[in-house]
């Protein structure tokens, strides 16, 4: 991925906070020697390794998807794509004194590198399902957990299923959001953002003012 200086960011705690909000990567692999992707939520770990320097992500695929069968410790990449708007130039002050403004797009984005192997363990899948599912009805008023379900239900969808690991051995994170403008412009930006009515512009307003 393309970085310059003022848009790169490496720190652990902004790429984890993004990989979390935004759970849905796309995983960038190879079949039958051409590039294909597919969108999986996966669960970032931080916790490290010798063999996994930046924590680990997991998730699972359908038994039917042929990516876990040509899994065997490959290299991957995963995308997390966090918000993503359009900046017009009116956005900016500096546009009535110079006019030497042009429209961009913003966007937060984390990319993942490591090798992946697959997981057939029902236990370990129980365990995973059981995690997915606490992690994202936690927000609502009555959370669904997987213990809700009957158990010969839940055994019957964990063999449709097989888990994923990857070992994370390279994590980069690229925050575009203005820094290559004076103080005046980004928050210029920020607040057209916020108030640009789309769920999108006010999450992305949101961390230009982290």
């Amino acid at each position: 991925m393309y970085r310059p200086a003022h848009f790169a960011t490496d720190e652990p705690a902004a790429l984890a906070t993004l990989m979390r909000a935004h759970p849905l990567a796309t995983l960038v692999h190879r079949h039958d020697g051409a590039l294909d992707a597919d969108p999986i939520p996966l669960l970032y770990d931080p916790a490290a390794s010798p063999e996994a320097p930046h924590g680990w992500l997991r998730g699972h695929v359908a038994r039917t998807n042929p990516l876990w069968r040509t899994a065997d410790g490959r290299d991957v990449l995963a995308i997390f794509h966090g918000p993503q708007a359009y900046v017009t130039p009116s956005w900016y002050p500096s546009k009535a004194v110079t006019h030497k403004v042009v429209p961009t797009w913003n966007y937060a984005v984390v990319h993942a590198h490591g090798p992946l192997r697959a997981v057939d363990d029902a236990a370990w899948l129980h365990a995973l399902v059981t995690r997915l599912a606490d992690t994202h009805e936690a927000a609502r008023a009555q959370p669904w957990a997987v213990s809700d379900a009957p158990p010969d239900y839940i055994a019957q969808m964990l063999r449709a299923i097989v888990g994923i690991e990857i070992a994370v051995t390279r994590l980069e994170g690229k925050f575009k959001l203005s820094q290559n403008r004076d103080a005046a412009d980004r928050r210029g930006v920020a607040d057209g953002l916020a108030h640009d009515g789309t769920p999108q512009g006010a999450d992305l307003a949101r961390w230009m003012s982290r």
